[in-house]
């Protein structure tokens, strides 16, 4: 893969590269619909195909919040059609890497010395790339280490980045601008946090040693004296990132090990922690045909609020949701349905909610659920696509849910999407929770 000599990191070279981008992605929306006018069976999708290719090409050389914003739509097979979520899922680990001045260039900056000064050994060319950073192999002390270093003016394009980005976002998802704005904010804040590899070491030392009890987890040990502000190293873990396993033909006892290990650690995370590693995209995991699955990169951290706690997970109670009054109250509490809304309005969400939760929460009120049931994943997606072609949703004054959810249904939605492509057999059970939070 080509290197980059060079980030744009002034705003407006950044919003040129968008500005040159939009120009092109119009003239693919001419290309096709002059195919259209000179054959009716021309589909849409060569168009997608273009676009995301287009806009893919941009955000990749761009790097941060740009990028990041494209690995997250990645992560929805529902929201997305098929050509972006598969172009975009490569910013996961295969964006195009910083060439070796610039690598020095942060070293000398930020510990004062080369990479070769303070390690036995260091590979040159990135051994893999993705949207805030990329990672180096090294050697030191006789132990093979994962050297990420963030890329040059990734901080300080956040917000820039996102007010560029946001019609691309809201365009590709079909959605109208109403209200988003807490949204972007959510957003804008964990992107910042992500940028900070100081808090992100704290961070993954911490979270390591809580869950070092969850049986086939597998945790890098973390050196702060050769981390910084835009360094961190680590242990390097053997092992595939999901495509390269599935490619391997692992056996299904082994893939039902790594589901478990996957599913206990969310749940111990939210339930226990309260706080969770929310960036589940398989560029964060490295599985090996034992069931065993390493963890890293917590950049990503979404602390879990009391109130919201409570309200969320009362959403599983079967009890609680047949009493109208309470359950308009939690919605209420969630935001999903709001003080200006209209009685009809009011039944209308309601009853599109309950169908969607009562959905997404079926593993949950099981001893054990297999996650390679395709038709319920069917059933998932053919709704989220109903939902999102309805009239009354996309016209909503008002956007439907608290901020807190973003986050949260992302990590649940990036957990049930591993766990369908591992078809694993798991013990979702409350009990096992209880269990690891007593070891």
């Amino acid at each position: 893969m080509k290197e980059q000599s060079n980030i744009p990191t002034g705003k407006v070279e950044r919003a040129s590269k968008f500005v040159a981008t939009g120009v092109k992605v119009g003239a693919n929306y001419l290309k096709h619909y002059t195919k259209k006018l000179i054959d009716p069976t021309t589909t849409r999708e060569e168009l997608h195909a273009d676009n995301a290719e287009d806009i893919y090409d941009t955000l990749s050389n761009l790097k941060g919040s740009a990028l990041k914003v494209a690995q997250m739509l990645s992560m929805d097979k529902g929201m997305l059609p098929k050509a972006y979520t598969e172009r975009f899922a490569m910013s996961q680990y295969s964006a195009p890497p910083l060439s070796g001045p610039l690598v020095v260039n942060t070293f000398m900056k930020t510990l004062g010395k080369g990479p070769l000064q303070l390690f036995d050994t260091f590979e040159m060319q990135a051994a893999n790339a993705a949207s805030i950073g990329q990672v180096h192999r090294a050697t030191k002390w006789g132990k093979d280490l994962a050297v990420k270093i963030q890329y040059p003016g990734v901080a300080n394009s956040v917000k820039s980045d996102l007010r560029i980005v946001k019609p691309f976002a809201i365009r590709i998802v079909g959605m109208n601008e109403v209200d988003m704005d807490k949204y972007f904010d959510e957003i804008e804040g964990k992107l910042l946090e992500e940028t900070d590899y100081k808090l992100e070491l704290r961070r993954s030392m911490e979270v390591s040693s809580e869950c070092a009890n969850i049986p086939n987890l597998v945790f890098p040990q973390y050196y702060p004296e050769l981390s910084s502000d835009r360094i961190i190293t680590m242990d390097w873990l053997k092992g595939f990132h999901l495509k390269e396993f599935l490619e391997r033909d692992p056996s299904q006892e082994a893939k039902d090990s790594i589901g478990q290990a996957l599913w206990d650690f969310y749940q111990y995370q939210v339930h226990v922690l309260r706080r969770v590693h929310a960036d589940p995209h398989p560029g964060n995991f490295l599985m090996r045909e034992d069931g065993t699955v390493g963890v890293f990169d917590f950049g990503c951290i979404k602390e879990i609020p009391e109130d919201f706690y409570v309200n969320y997970f009362l959403l599983t109670n079967e009890d609680v949701l047949k009493d109208e009054k309470r359950r308009r109250e939690i919605y209420t509490n969630l935001e999903m349905i709001h003080p200006s809304d209209t009685e009809k309005e009011i039944v209308f969400f309601s009853e599109l909610f309950q169908r969607m939760i009562d959905m997404l929460t079926e593993p949950f009120k099981r001893e054990t659920f297999d996650f390679g049931d395709e038709a319920y994943f069917a059933r998932i997606y053919a709704y989220m696509d109903y939902l999102y072609n309805l009239k009354e949703v996309r016209e909503s004054k008002v956007a439907r849910g608290s901020r807190h959810s973003l986050y949260v249904n992302r990590t649940y939605f990036g957990l049930y999407s591993i766990l369908s492509d591992l078809k694993a057999k798991v013990i979702t059970s409350e009990d096992r929770i209880r269990a690891l939070n007593n070891k």
